[in-house]
């Protein structure tokens, strides 16, 4: 019996460009599950403050990353899965800015990514996956289906979550959220290992000025141009 190939879409991009909304609404719309491999750097930084593992020990990160009790649940309501980590919804700690700059930071470790490799890898499964990240279509998934690199200005990236930010009622200068929004890109940029590159195959698309349901368009017209089908 031939297996039959899990349909792929990849949608890489730097912080804040808003590829969590768009492959959030992409998987909806085809019926796909959905990877948010940000998270799982994420939830690792998490872990490591919790566990007393410092952020510059690759060894026990390494160790940590590939047995961390982590798992994503599906919610009826169409929101985003929870993320738990031993058990507990983490799922708002860990978009916090700090925990978003340590994940930057234990992210840069090749040894954390190959132990995050094949957790990436194992989400793929029918009927399809959308995969986000940083290097979904240059690393964890070569062969996908679809790629997409989604990007926007650092400033208008920035002022994205400032408004987040503020919408929570949290304090936060959008000057200084420039300035972190620029130094992640040049790290994750940078990084020796898996570097957040457009794959050469993949549509660079700039999201500057553009609405959700704009960008949200083009992908879908980029997905049917690679042979995936809709939901009639």
């Amino acid at each position: 019996m031939i297996e039959k190939r899990v349909p792929v879409i990849t949608i890489d991009g730097p912080s804040g460009s808003g590829k969590g909304t768009i492959c959030q609404l992409l998987a909806a719309r085809l019926g796909f599950h959905y990877l948010d491999s940000g998270a799982l750097y994420r939830l690792l930084a998490l872990a490591a403050k919790r566990h007393g593992v410092s952020l510059d020990n690759v060894e026990s990160l390494a160790v940590l990353a590939a047995h961390m009790d982590i798992s994503f649940r599906t919610q009826d309501n169409g929101n985003a899965p929870r993320v738990m980590l031993e058990g507990e919804d983490v799922s708002s700690l860990i978009r916090t800015e700090s925990v978003g700059t340590e994940a930057s930071m234990v992210a840069a470790f090749p040894e954390v990514r190959a132990a995050l490799l094949q957790r990436q890898r194992a989400f793929a499964a029918m009927p399809g996956l959308v995969a986000d990240g940083r290097d979904m279509g240059t690393v964890v998934f070569p062969d996908a289906n679809a790629k997409i690199f989604l990007t926007a200005s650092p400033e208008e990236r920035a002022e994205r979550r400032y408004n987040q930010l503020i919408g929570k009622g949290e304090s936060v200068s959008l000057a200084a959220l420039v300035e972190r929004v620029r130094n992640r890109d040049e790290r994750d940029m940078n990084r020796k290992v898996s570097p957040m590159v457009p794959a050469p195959n993949a549509l660079v698309l700039d999201s500057t000025g553009m609405t959700i349901e704009e960008v949200l368009q083009k992908v879908v017209e980029t997905v049917v141009a690679n042979s995936i089908k809709l939901p009639q």
